[in-house]
């Protein structure tokens, strides 16, 4: 039994059950036992691979379009080039080799990462170590400036609460304790039922992502205020999409209560309510699927020269990566990417107005 296990069935004993928003922040963000205070999730060796590490012609491609964005915005001087969750920093060192080419925009950045895991802080200092990074726990710490900023596979990790519509009326999900084991069960949903759905089926689950949701509205108010742009990548939907909460382990989904802290827990990004939290301060672009966007924004092209210099295995990583990147039934359609940019700019290259 983990750790944070044995610590979760101590607390519920005594407190009394957990919401799902509770859990997952205890087990994601403890600050002893916590998935993302303890490890470095990512690569082969991990548990689970993103676009970045698949690929240099992600953040390539995503840095160019805030570059872009930054030059239809007049290339404000100072600001902030900023990125939350950075991983190994992969990511944002492909980002900063292709923007070596914007005439003025290293000159004119300051950079931030907001990061919370200690492991991930030193890859991230080993790898941009030239870029002198300012690493940030909160986007309250953000320098109130033109904010400039990646999301990439970030807001799917931040808590949610999961309802389930019951023939008696809405019901709460909860982790609980029966017989020593962590368990799932429920209680009436109370007055946050108002705010749900009406035209449902018994048996719907619906989750809202009250973090996500604030968070999208503290980074418009900033973009909508100072400039900016802010792309966000994840998988998800333009809607609630049911029962989506899901741990993976060793890139395999597992048992999200067999393991806490071990494991990394997710759930779908809701990118319709992160659009509504956003548009009463800046714009919003479409939703667009993240094989659309890089095939816009010129991955085949960029993929074409690279293959130039490669053969035999490495031509073959390559031709795969891109396929895993842009495929329908791959990551291509799964996941989504949003742009928010102030009311009257120009959208960044590749997103649908």
């Amino acid at each position: 039994m983990s750790a944070l296990k044995a610590e979760l069935i101590r607390q519920i004993g005594r407190l009394g059950p957990l919401t799902i928003a509770e859990y997952m922040t205890q087990c994601l963000y403890h600050p002893e036992h916590g998935y993302y205070s303890t490890r470095d999730p990512l690569g082969g060796a991990g548990d689970f691979v993103t676009a970045p590490e698949i690929s240099q012609m992600f953040g390539e491609l995503l840095g160019l379009a805030l570059g872009q964005s930054w030059l239809d915005q007049g290339a404000p001087v100072p600001f902030c080039l900023a990125e939350l969750g950075p991983g190994s920093g992969q990511l944002m060192a492909d980002v900063l080799r292709a923007t070596a080419q914007v005439p003025g925009f290293h000159d004119a950045m300051h950079l931030h990462l907001c990061e919370v895991n200690p492991v991930l802080i030193e890859a991230q200092r080993d790898r941009l170590a030239g870029f002198h990074p300012v690493w940030i726990h909160d986007v309250i710490a953000l320098p109130d400036m033109p904010l400039f900023l990646l999301a990439n596979e970030f807001f799917d990790c931040l808590p949610i609460r999961q309802f389930v519509l019951a023939d008696e009326g809405w019901q709460e999900q909860l982790v609980a304790v029966r017989d020593g084991a962590l368990c799932f069960a429920s209680k009436p949903a109370g007055a946050v039922a108002g705010e749900l759905p009406k035209n449902l089926a018994p048996g719907a689950t619906v989750e809202i992502r009250a973090a996500a949701n604030a968070l999208m509205a503290a980074l418009a108010v900033q973009i909508g205020a100072a400039g900016g742009c802010l792309i966000v990548v994840d998988y998800g939907e333009a809607g609630s999409c049911g029962d989506t909460l899901q741990a993976v382990r060793k890139h395999q989904k597992v048992d999200p209560l067999a393991d806490p802290g071990v494991a990394d827990l997710t759930a779908h990004v809701d990118f319709a309510a992160l659009a509504t939290a956003a548009a009463p301060f800046t714009q919003c672009s479409g939703l667009t699927d993240q094989g659309v966007l890089l095939e816009r924004l010129g991955i085949s092209q960029r993929a074409q020269a690279l293959a130039k210099k490669l053969q035999g295995e490495a031509l073959e990583i390559h031709i795969s990566a891109h396929r895993r990147l842009t495929h329908g039934e791959e990551m291509g359609k799964l996941f989504k990417a949003l742009a928010l940019t102030p009311q009257g700019a120009a959208h960044p290259p590749g997103f649908d107005i």
